[in-house]
C-alpha cells in the first residue's frame, strides 16, 4: 500500500474494481447489487457519497463490463434513493444512542467528468451539506448509513475520524543545503478513531525564466501511509514522522536540474519564496477504509466480490477521513542556501 487518493476522485476509482476485468461472469442470473462508497469528512462543507449498482448480465449471457461501463444506466439507479445519515452518540456503558439528528442526502450530477472506461460527461452522486460533529472530550459520535431500495434497507456505520485535538504541532521546518545525515520531525496529535495517516509537505515558489512571468511551481515530498504503530511517539498524544535535513534541496535538485543562474550579472531565472512557503498535509482515515485498501489491495481490486465491505446489503466501504493542512516556515538555515548559487532564489 503506497499510496492512498482521499478525494472524491477515490469513490469513482474504487468503484471501478467491478469493470476490472472484460467478461464477467455473475454468479447468478440478475440480481440488483447496492455499491456504496462513502468518506464522511467533518473538515468539508459538502460529502459526498456514491450509490451505484452491478453491472447487470447472468451466467447464460455474460456482459463485457469494459462496454457496459460507459453505459450511465447500467449502474445508476433509474430513480433517486431514499438515502439518510442518522447520528448516533456514546451513552452509558458506551453503548450508541441516536441524537435524534439525520442527515437527508439529496442527488446531484456532475458535468464534464473525463472521460475514460467509467462512463462520463456526467455522473450522478448523493450528498449533504449538514455538518457533522466531532467528538470531545465529552461527547463521542458515529454515523449510521441507511439507502431505501423497494423492500430492501441498506446499512453501514462508521465512527467519525477527527476531534477537537487533532492539531498540526510543527510550524518550522529545517533543511540544510550539504549533504548529511541529520533528521528533523513533523509533529502531530492524534485523530480520534484514526486507523492511519498520510503525511505530506508541499515548498511552494515562483520562477520567471529569461525575463518571463512568473509562474506557480512546487516540489512534494509524502511520508507515505502509516498506521498508528508506524509512528514515533514523543509524549502520550504527540505523534512525529522523521525527515532527511536535506530532503528540500534534493527536492529541488530532481525538479531545476541544471536551469539556474548563468552569471551574477545576467541571471536567466529568478525564483522567489514566500515568509512560509511550506504546507504540511496531515490526512487521517478510519478502520473500514483501512482494512478495505489493505485487504483487498492483497488479493486484487479486478476481483469480481471484494474480500471486505462493511456495507450490509451490498459492496463497497462507508468510511471517515479528515485532513488538516498548516502553513508553516523555513529555518534561516534553509532560506540562506537556497539564495543565489546554484539555486536561484533571490529576496523579494
Amino acid at each position: 500500500m503506497k499510496k492512498l487518493f482521499l478525494t472524491l476522485s477515490l469513490l469513482a476509482g474504487l468503484a471501478f474494481f467491478n469493470a476490472c476485468t472484460t467478461d464477467v461472469e455473475l454468479y447468478a442470473d440478475y440480481k440488483d447489487i447496492p455499491i456504496i462508497y462513502g468518506l464522511l469528512d467533518a473538515s468539508q462543507d459538502t460529502n459526498f457519497i456514491r450509490i451505484n449498482r452491478a453491472f447487470s448480465g447472468s451466467n447464460d449471457h455474460p456482459i463485457n463490463a469494459a462496454d457496459v461501463a460507459l453505459i450511465a444506466d447500467s449502474s445508476n439507479y433509474p430513480d433517486k434513493l431514499r438515502a439518510y445519515i442518522v447520528e448516533y452518540s456514546q451513552g452509558y456503558g458506551g453503548h450508541y444512542q441516536p441524537t435524534g439528528y439525520t442527515l437527508e442526502l439529496d442527488t446531484i450530477t456532475i458535468h464534464d467528468k473525463e472521460e475514460g472506461v467509467f462512463y462520463s460527461p456526467n455522473q450522478t452522486v448523493y450528498w449533504t451539506n449538514q455538518p457533522l460533529h466531532v467528538s470531545t472530550n465529552v461527547a463521542k459520535y458515529k454515523y449510521k448509513l441507511f439507502v431505501h431500495k423497494g423492500n430492501d434497507t441498506i446499512t453501514a456505520e462508521t465512527n467519525l475520524v477527527g476531534g477537537e485535538d487533532f492539531k498540526i504541532i510543527t510550524s518550522m521546518l529545517g533543511f540544510m543545503a550539504d549533504e548529511n545525515d541529520f533528521t528533523s520531525k513533523v509533529k502531530f496529535t492524534l485523530a480520534d478513531n484514526a486507523a492511519f495517516y498520510d503525511v505530506k509537505m508541499v515548498f511552494y515558489y515562483r520562477e520567471s525564466i529569461n525575463g518571463g512571468p512568473l509562474t506557480d511551481k512546487q516540489v512534494v515530498y509524502s511520508f507515505g501511509v502509516k498506521s498508528v504503530d508506524d509512528l514515533f511517539q514523543e509524549s502520550e498524544r504527540v505523534y512525529y514522522v522523521n525527515y532527511g535535513m536535506n530532503t528540500l534541496f534534493n527536492l529541488l535538485e530532481d525538479a531545476i536540474g541544471g536551469d539556474t543562474v548563468i552569471n551574477e550579472n545576467q541571471p536567466n531565472v529568478y525564483r522567489y519564496f514566500e515568509d512560509k512557503p511550506m504546507k504540511i498535509f496531515v490526512s487521517a482515515g478510519g478502520d473500514e477504509l483501512y482494512n478495505y485498501i489493505q485487504i483487498n489491495s492483497q488479493t486484487g481490486y479486478a476481483q469480481t466480490v471484494p474480500d471486505y465491505t462493511n456495507i450490509n446489503g451490498g459492496y463497497g466501504v462507508f468510511s471517515s477521513r479528515i485532513n488538516l493542512v498548516k502553513e508553516v516556515s523555513i529555518s534561516s538555515v534553509a532560506q540562506s542556501g537556497l539564495y543565489g548559487k546554484p539555486w536561484g532564489f533571490v529576496e523579494q
